[in-house]
């Protein structure tokens, strides 16, 4: 899972776009790139275009796009600092207040008509035909959004709430200078308001009837609990404090964290306990709260960029459940003699011989997959990265909750590699069946590869370099399960049945997705549904459904994708025959960064045209 959203309170996320607005017409001639914004030592570096008139078009195009990273940028400072963006501040946080989002929303508004009023045809094939998709994603998924009304409700989550994400932010926080550790206490000093004001929205939010489910509430109480529990000076928000070795700093940022930041923390708490859970909802589909059916399609298009009914979806996770069993029937009868499928899949849940011994066991199963796949990468990419991954697991407050695994990008400035997140929290409970498979997903050839060739692209547009959306990328990296199995990476059918119960995994999150949100399924039929069909114990699954219910449509990302990619690589086989190079097919897949699919269905074809043609 790439983690695609980060907890910031105005509302932005990182891989996809800014608030838009939906349906507005033409507007005036777009504004001059924006001069540097105060906190920030300049404006973005964008490519230059040649004062030619033919490039008019690409120019505007270009114009919008900067204006619209350095508006990302000034709104939500922590993104330059998740980025590693370097010449930025990293002393503020977002104004996240109701207010300051109604005024975003009016500023976005006025922004979009420009982008909407744009042709897209001229710039077919361009760089800035990439850009143009991009701004035009932002304004017609975002815009659609609207209606889920989520800075009122969708920040109570133990996988991308606050606690969550602002921990994060903690661990990549620079430090190491006077300046820098000035601008770290100045951020933190901020804390508590960014606090207070989730509060704030979220007291709004009950009145007006939206509210997170009970479950995700409860999962997010037992979080703050465990955070006040450590001591201030071990507390995941002291590390800044930990990788400096400078005594005063440590004693003062620890003391913002003891003295400003805990009582917060408790206010939050004492509110969601006391106040948010007599009232938050009992029902887990969204479509429970105002507008909620148009929410879960608003959510499945956002995150997707495919615009599916709900019934669709259910529906081919079945098909695709269907054929995955039989795929799994084969192997259980060639290395396990048994046809009982999920007989088998009990056992190996269970039986010792199938789980780990320890969390150092399970960290080194996946690092020696992942060290396979960095040897086979040049055989099947012709573009690799430059940025290395490590493995690293979860904070110890927060990994009872979370879900197996989860990527992180590298910092954009060379001071942090890619991590990919491993979940060993009771380890000798967990199967070494799909630990593989999910390092391949993670790591390398999925989302390490897909995200650090994108980040590392020169001479295109920053926004997409650092934009996207769920549907490239957890398609991508569900891709890169099956396409492992073709690298000869996977150590035995043990390990390729974890990739079957992997993309069952995800067949089975088209069916209970859209059937808790849509079509009326319970938490427990939802668990009852994923027991019988994956190799994933009770903990997991738990952990996943409870996922799937705070954040509705994402789920659905994985196997919508990965059926886009492979049938583009289908017609591409079908189309070139002897032609075909499987390098060159990938690098044209991950040449744009993480596109909309009906954008790569574009690439891929212009890309077959012109092979055919002999271009």
């Amino acid at each position: 899972m790439k983690r695609s959203t980060r907890w910031l309170g105005a509302s932005c996320v990182l891989l996809a776009a800014c608030a838009p607005a939906a349906q507005v017409p033409a507007g005036p001639a777009p504004a001059a790139t924006p001069a540097a914004t105060p906190g920030m030592t300049g404006p973005i570096a964008v490519p230059t275009i040649a004062a030619n008139p033919a490039d008019s078009l690409a120019a505007q195009v270009t114009s919008l796009a900067n204006e619209l990273m350095q508006r990302m940028l000034t709104r939500s400072p922590e993104l330059a600092t998740f980025i590693g963006l370097p010449g930025f501040r990293h002393d503020r946080l977002s104004d996240g207040s109701l207010p300051a989002l109604a005024r975003y929303q009016a500023e976005d508004d006025a922004f979009y008509r420009r982008v909407l009023a744009l042709p897209t045809e001229p710039l077919a094939g361009r760089p800035e035909g990439v850009t143009l998709g991009f701004l035009r994603e932002a304004a017609q998924s975002d815009a659609q959004g609207r209606v889920c009304r989520n800075e009122l409700w969708s920040g109570v989550n133990q996988m991308l709430g606050w606690q969550v994400q602002l921990a994060q932010l903690a661990e990549v926080q620079p430090i190491g200078t006077d300046d820098l550790r000035a601008q770290a206490l100045t951020r933190w000093h901020g804390l508590p308001n960014a606090i207070d004001t989730e509060i704030v929205n979220l007291r709004e939010g009950l009145r007006m009837g939206y509210s997170a489910p009970k479950v995700n509430v409860r999962r997010v109480i037992q979080q703050l609990d465990a955070l006040l529990a450590t001591p201030a000076a071990t507390s995941p928000f002291s590390s800044p404090a930990t990788r400096d070795s400078t005594p005063a700093f440590r004693t003062a940022l620890v003391g913002v964290v003891q003295t400003e930041l805990y009582p917060a923390i408790r206010r939050y708490r004492d509110f969601i306990a006391n106040e948010y859970l007599p009232a938050a909802r009992e029902q887990i589909g969204v479509g429970n709260n105002p507008n909620g059916t148009d929410c879960y399609r608003a959510q499945v298009r956002s995150l997707t960029t495919l615009d599916v009914p709900a019934r669709e979806i259910h529906q081919i996770g079945l098909d695709q459940m269907a054929r995955i069993q039989a795929e799994m029937k084969t192997i259980a009868r060639r290395s396990f003699n048994t046809d009982d499928v999920p007989a088998l899949l009990e056992r190996l849940r269970t039986d010792p011989q199938y789980l780990f011994h320890s969390r150092q066991e399970m960290m080194d199963y996946a690092g020696a997959a992942i060290a396979r796949g960095k040897a086979a990468m040049p055989r099947y990419f012709g573009r690799l990265p430059r940025a290395d991954v490590r493995i690293e697991p979860y904070p110890a407050f927060s990994e009872a909750s979370q879900s197996g695994a989860s990527y992180e990008q590298p910092a954009d400035d060379g001071s942090r590699p890619g991590i990919y997140r491993l979940n060993t929290y009771e380890a000798e409970k967990q199967s070494k069946v799909g630990v593989e498979s999910t390092a391949f997903h993670e790591s390398i050839p999925g989302h390490h590869l897909q995200l650090a060739i994108a980040q590392e692209r020169q001479n295109v547009h920053p926004l997409t370099r650092f934009m996207g959306n769920s549907g490239f990328a957890e398609g991508w990296g569900l891709y890169a399960e099956r396409l492992a199995d073709e690298m000869g990476l996977f150590s035995s059918d043990l390990d390729r049945l974890g990739l079957l119960s992997n993309e069952a995994l995800r067949a089975a999150r088209m069916v209970v997705d859209p059937g808790m949100h849509a079509l009326g399924w319970s938490r427990q039929q939802a668990i009852d549904y994923m027991l019988r069909n994956t190799a994933e114990n009770q903990g997991s699954v738990e952990n996943e459904v409870d996922r799937y219910i705070g954040w509705p449509g994402q789920a659905t990302a994985y196997m919508l994708g990965n059926l886009e990619i492979r049938r583009l690589r289908e017609m591409a086989e079908r189309e070139l025959g002897p032609r075909f190079d499987i390098r060159e097919f990938h690098d044209h897949v991950l040449q744009d960064g993480t596109v909309t699919l009906p954008m790569l269905r574009a690439t891929i074809e212009r890309w077959v045209a012109a092979k055919k043609a002999g271009a």
